[in-house]
C-alpha cells in the first residue's frame, strides 16, 4: 500500500490537511523502495482533489477578506474588479516540480488553488499589446505609452531603463464548483522521442511521430463553473504624475477592454492553446457586487450624516432627521399619482395616515411646515381626498395643526 514520506508518528491519515499539503508533503504514492506505486498516480491526485469543510471555510474567509478590502478601495476609486466564471477547465502551475510529473499552484499558507497575480498581469499585458497593435481593429484606447504607465517597463539587453507600473494585481482564489478539483489526463504519443533520443540497436536518430505508445499523464484542474474574482489595484497618485488623463478615471475603461479581449481570445493559466482557462464575465456576481457597493455607500453616507448631526444645533438636527421621511413620502405620493386614479382604500391612503401621525409628533417648525405642504398637495379635490368624511376632517385638522405652532 503506498504511503506518504513522513515520520511514522504522524500516521498516514491526512484528510484534515489542506489540498496543497495532500498534493505535496503528504502525497501517498511511495512504496518502501521509494518508487511510485502503480496506483499511486491516480490515488495521489484523488487525495488532493476535494476540499474538506475546513478548506471550504478557509476559502470563503479569504475571499470575504478580499471582498471587504476591495469594496473599501473601490469606494476610493483605486480598484477595478471583474467577476468571471470558468467555461472550461482551468489549470496553472503545471511546471512546478512534483513526483507525479505535473504540479499545480497552491497558495501558501492556505494550501488552496489559486492563480497568481503575476499570471493575471501577464495575460492582461498581452491583451493590451494585441489591442494596441491595431491588428484586432479598434485599439480601445490602448497605446504603448499607456501600457508602460499601467504595467511598467522592463528594458531588455541589460538596459537599466526600468519603470514600475501603476497597477497591482491581486492573487485570485477560485470558488470551486462542487468544492472539488477535477483530474484531467493528457496522452502524449511521442515519449519515444523525448525519452529515447537514440535507437540503442541502430544508433540512428529517432524522429517524432504520432504513432508512438501513448503515455497517460494526469494533472489537476479547476472545474468549469468555478467563480473567479479579479481585483486590479491602481496607485492613482503615481499615475497622476505620469498620465493625469488616466488617473482621472481613464484607466478603468482600458481594463474593461483588456479583460474582454482576454476572455474572448487568450484565456488564463496553462494550456490555453488547447482551450483551457476560457472564462466569461459573471453577470450574476456583478449584480450582487453592485448591490453590496450601494449598501456600503449608503452606510458611509449614514455614518457621515450622524457625525455631521453631532455638530448641529438641536433644531437643525431635528430638521435633518426629518429629511428621509419627508423625501420618502414625496416619492410615494409622486408614484401613486403617476399610477392613475386615487383609490381611497389603497396602500397610499394608509401610507399617508402613517406619515401624518409621524409628522404630528415633530416639534421643529420647518419639518412640520413641509409636512403640511406635502399632505395638502396629496389631498386635492381632483386627486387624493379621502372619501370618508371623518378621515377627511382629521386630515384637514392635521394640516392646520402642522402649519401653526405646536
Amino acid at each position: 500500500m503506498p504511503n506518504a514520506a513522513v515520520p511514522a508518528y504522524l500516521g498516514q491519515d491526512f484528510q484534515e490537511a489542506s489540498p496543497g499539503l495532500r498534493f505535496s508533503t503528504y502525497l501517498r504514492v511511495w512504496e518502501s523502495d521509494w518508487g511510485i506505486a502503480k496506483s499511486g498516480k491516480s490515488d495521489g491526485f484523488k487525495s488532493a482533489s476535494g476540499l474538506n469543510p475546513a478548506d471550504q471555510a478557509r476559502l470563503g474567509a479569504v475571499r470575504l477578506r478580499q471582498s471587504f478590502l476591495a469594496t473599501a478601495l473601490q469606494a476610493a476609486g483605486a480598484l477595478f474588479t471583474v467577476d468571471a466564471v470558468a467555461v472550461a477547465p482551468f489549470t496553472t502551475g503545471l511546471g512546478n516540480e512534483h513526483p507525479l510529473e505535473n504540479g499545480f499552484a497552491f497558495l501558501n499558507p492556505y494550501g488552496l488553488p489559486y492563480l497568481p497575480g503575476s499570471g493575471v498581469k501577464g495575460v492582461l499585458r498581452q491583451a493590451a499589446r494585441e489591442l494596441a497593435s491595431a491588428q484586432w481593429g479598434d485599439t480601445k484606447g490602448w497605446t504603448e505609452d499607456r501600457i508602460t504607465y499601467l504595467f511598467g517597463l522592463e528594458s531588455e539587453n541589460g538596459n537599466t531603463n526600468h519603470q514600475r507600473g501603476a497597477l497591482g494585481f491581486w492573487d485570485v482564489l477560485p470558488m470551486l464548483e462542487g468544492y472539488r478539483l477535477q483530474v484531467e489526463v493528457m496522452t502524449p504519443h511521442q515519449s519515444h522521442y523525448y525519452q529515447e533520443r537514440l535507437d540503442a540497436k541502430s544508433g540512428g536518430s529517432i524522429s517524432p511521430h504520432d504513432s508512438g505508445q501513448p503515455n497517460p499523464i494526469n494533472f489537476l484542474t479547476v472545474p468549469p463553473g468555478s467563480k473567479f474574482a479579479f481585483h486590479v489595484q491602481c496607485d492613482v497618485p503615481f499615475l497622476g504624475r505620469h498620465a493625469p488623463d488616466l488617473a482621472a478615471g481613464g484607466w478603468q475603461p482600458l481594463l474593461v477592454a483588456a479583460f474582454e479581449h482576454a476572455f474572448a481570445w487568450l484565456g488564463f493559466g496553462a494550456k490555453t492553446a488547447v482551450g483551457y482557462g476560457a472564462m466569461k464575465e459573471d453577470l450574476d456576481a456583478l449584480e450582487q457586487r453592485k448591490h453590496a457597493q450601494e449598501a456600503l455607500r449608503t452606510e458611509i453616507e449614514r455614518q457621515a450624516r450622524i457625525a455631521a448631526q453631532a455638530e448641529m444645533s438641536p433644531e437643525d438636527r431635528d430638521w435633518d432627521r426629518a429629511q428621509d421621511p419627508l423625501s420618502a413620502f414625496e416619492v410615494a405620493f409622486t408614484e401613486a399619482k403617476r399610477a392613475g386614479v386615487f383609490n381611497p382604500g389603497g396602500p397610499f391612503n394608509a401610507r399617508r395616515l402613517e406619515f401624518m401621525t409621524l409628522a404630528l409628533g415633530w416639534s421643529e417648525p420647518r419639518s412640520r411646515s413641509r409636512a403640511a405642504e406635502l399632505l395638502a398637495a396629496s389631498a386635492t379635490k381632483d386627486w387624493g381626498r379621502p372619501s370618508n368624511k371623518d378621515r377627511w376632517r382629521e386630515l384637514q385638522q392635521a394640516i392646520e395643526a402642522l402649519k401653526g405652532a405646536r
